[in-house]
């Protein structure tokens, strides 16, 4: 939850945001937005959503399991499957696009 809270704070620094700012988008009070960046309480789902959201960003909920492979995929750019080799798995969309003509 740390790395969250510290994302939406350089998130909220990258906008020229105050705090008071954010929280105002957000539909919050600026001692909540204060108490969460600085790890004070443990914040609400709700409250970490609103902020996230005020700055233009989505949280996304990932079961434990799925995590590992989710991390994979989004360092590779997207570009494999979920699948391992040789299960017969579809070619890629960027497979696809490389033998186009024109590539």
């Amino acid at each position: 939850m740390t790395h969250l809270i510290e994302e939406l704070a350089a998130a909220r620094r990258a906008a020229n945001l105050s705090q008071q700012e954010l929280a105002d988008k957000a539909g919050l009070s600026r001692l909540t937005v204060q108490r969460t960046e600085s790890a004070m309480i443990d914040p609400r789902l709700s409250s970490l959503h609103a902020m996230a959201r005020a700055l233009g960003m989505d949280l996304m909920l990932v079961p434990q399991g799925l995590r590992p492979e989710l991390e994979s995929f989004v360092r590779s750019g997207g570009r494999f499957l979920g699948q391992p080799a040789g299960i017969a798995a579809p070619r890629s969309v960027v497979d696809s696009l490389l033998d186009s003509p024109g590539s």
